[in-house]
C-alpha cells in the first residue's frame, strides 16, 4: 500500500489536509485527515472533492490530482526518464509534487526536501528555448515541479530587481511560468502576446507577459514568460539564498472543479460544458454576477480571436489566501489557433449548440445566453461592445509590438481578421 501525503498552502503556512493511499494510480483515493476535518475552518482542497469522512473513489481522486500534470509529450518525455508508466500519474506526481499549480503539495514518504534557488545564466535560458520539449522536462525533472498543459513549460522565479532568472529546487515556488516558441506552432510566441494584449485591451484580466530575447529574435531564440497569478510576493514570504518566496494562492481549474477528467476536456458530444461553466460560478464565486459577466466576455473574445483550444482546463478559479472565498481566475493560454491551418475549427465547447467556429454566429451567442442563465439583453450588449473594441485593441497591439522589433505582427493581424470569429461580425 502506498501513501502520499497531501499539503496545502493556507495564508504562508503550509498544513497537512489528507493522504492518498493504494496500491497503484488505479486503486488510489483521498481522503482528508479527521484531524484536519475537526480542525478550524476547513476548507475543501477541490469544489470537486468537498468536505467529508470517506475517502473518495478512485476516479474522483484522479480527476483532481492527475489534473495537476503535464499532458501530451512532456508528460511522455518525463515518464520515459522516470521509468514509468505515463498513465501511472500517482508515481509521476510523487516525484513532482513538490511545486505544483495552486497551494498543493504532494510528498512521498521520507522526502525531506528543501527549498532553494539555483541562478541561470543567459546561455541555458538559450538552451531552454534552442532544445525544446525535451530540455524543458529535463528542468521539470530536475526542479521537481509540475505544470498542467500539454506544450513544452517550466517554472522559473524571476527577480526582477536584478533581472536574474532562477531554477526554484526542492519545496522552493517559482513565480513565472516559461514557455518555449518554435517546439509549437510558428509565431506562437508572438501570437500569445498579442492575444493577451488585445484582451487587456479589451478589458479582460490576463496576467503580466513578456518575451524572453535570447539571441537574435528568431523563433529558436525566444521565450514566453508568464507571471503566475497564484504566487504573491509578500512580507510574510520566507527568504531562500537571497530571494524572498513568493506565497503560494490556490487554484484549480474548471474540468477539476467539475469532476471532468483532462482527457475530456473538449467537449465532443452535447454535455453542456458552457451551462455547468456558469453554474459553477453562480454557486460557488464570491461575486457570481461580476465572475459570470467576465467568463462571458472571455468566451466572446476567444471566438472574436478564433482561440478553439479553450477548453474547460484553461479557465480557473483562484482562492484567496485563506481558502474562503474564491473568484474567476485571470485569463490565460489565449492564442488563435484559427491561424494555423493544421488546427482544428472545432471550439472547445459549443456555443449556442454550435460547435464549429465557421457556424458559430451572433444568434449562437443569444441562445448561449439562455444556456448560461445570464439575461438575453445584457449578455448581447456586452457582445457587441466586445466587438467593438476588438478591431482597435488588436491593431494597437499588433502595431505596439510591431514598434518593439516583432515585424510580423502586422501579418499576424491580418490572418486573425481573416480567420477568427470577427470575420463573421465584421
Amino acid at each position: 500500500m502506498n501513501e502520499y501525503i497531501v499539503k496545502i498552502e493556507r495564508d504562508g503556512r503550509m498544513v497537512f489536509i489528507g493522504r492518498i493511499s493504494g496500491d497503484d494510480s488505479g486503486s488510489a483515493r483521498f481522503s482528508y485527515d479527521p484531524a484536519y476535518l475537526d480542525s478550524e475552518n476547513p476548507r475543501p482542497v477541490s469544489i470537486g472533492l468537498p468536505l467529508q469522512k470517506a475517502a473518495f473513489t478512485a476516479a474522483e481522486t484522479e480527476t483532481f490530482f492527475d489534473g495537476l500534470l503535464p499532458e501530451g509529450f512532456t508528460r511522455k518525455t518525463i515518464a520515459s526518464r522516470l521509468h514509468l508508466d505515463e498513465r501511472d500519474y500517482l508515481s509521476i506526481l510523487a516525484k513532482l509534487g513538490r511545486e505544483c499549480l495552486g497551494a498543493v503539495q504532494i510528498e512521498a514518504p521520507g522526502d525531506g526536501a528543501v527549498a532553494s534557488y539555483e541562478k541561470i545564466d543567459m546561455a541555458q535560458l538559450k538552451a531552454l528555448a534552442q532544445e525544446g520539449v525535451s530540455k524543458s522536462a529535463e528542468i521539470v525533472m530536475n526542479t521537481h515541479l509540475s505544470l498542467t498543459g500539454a506544450s513544452g513549460k517550466v517554472g522559473l522565479y524571476y527577480d526582477p530587481a536584478s533581472r536574474a532568472w532562477y531554477l526554484p529546487k526542492g519545496t522552493a515556488p517559482s513565480t513565472h511560468i516559461v514557455k518555449q516558441s518554435h517546439v509549437r506552432l510558428n509565431r506562437i510566441v508572438l501570437n500569445e502576446q498579442l492575444c493577451l494584449m488585445t484582451a487587456q485591451k479589451c478589458g479582460i484580466t490576463v496576467p503580466e507577459s513578456f518575451i524572453i530575447d535570447t539571441g537574435g529574435g528568431s523563433e529558436e531564440e525566444i521565450l514566453f514568460a508568464t507571471k503566475r497569478y497564484d504566487r504573491a510576493v509578500s512580507e510574510k514570504g520566507r527568504i531562500v539564498d537571497g530571494l524572498r518566496c513568493p506565497l503560494r494562492l490556490h487554484q484549480e481549474d474548471f474540468a477539476q472543479a467539475m469532476g471532468i477528467p483532462a482527457s475530456e476536456k473538449y467537449e465532443t458530444g452535447h454535455d453542456n460544458y458552457l451551462k455547468r461553466m456558469f453554474d459553477l460560478l453562480r454557486n460557488n464565486s464570491a461575486d457570481p454576477i461580476r465572475d459570470q459577466l467576465k467568463l462571458w466576455e472571455i468566451i466572446v473574445f476567444n471566438y472574436l480571436i478564433g482561440n478553439t483550444d479553450a477548453h474547460v482546463k484553461n479557465f480557473s478559479l483562484l482562492y484567496d489566501p485563506t481558502l474562503r472565498s474564491v473568484h474567476l481566475a485571470p485569463s490565460y493560454d489565449i492564442v488563435s489557433t484559427a491561424v494555423y491551418e493544421s488546427s482544428t475549427r472545432n471550439m472547445a465547447f459549443r456555443i449556442g449548440g454550435d460547435l464549429l467556429l465557421d457556424d458559430i454566429r451572433r444568434d449562437s451567442f443569444r441562445r448561449a445566453a439562455a444556456e448560461a442563465g445570464i439575461g438575453e439583453r445584457m449578455a448581447m450588449k456586452y457582445f457587441d461592445e466586445m466587438a467593438d473594441r476588438f478591431l482597435p485593441a488588436l491593431h494597437e497591439s499588433a502595431a505596439a509590438l510591431g514598434e518593439l522589433g516583432f515585424k510580423d505582427a502586422g501579418l499576424l493581424e491580418q490572418k486573425i481578421l481573416q480567420s477568427g470569429g470577427i470575420a463573421a461580425c465584421s
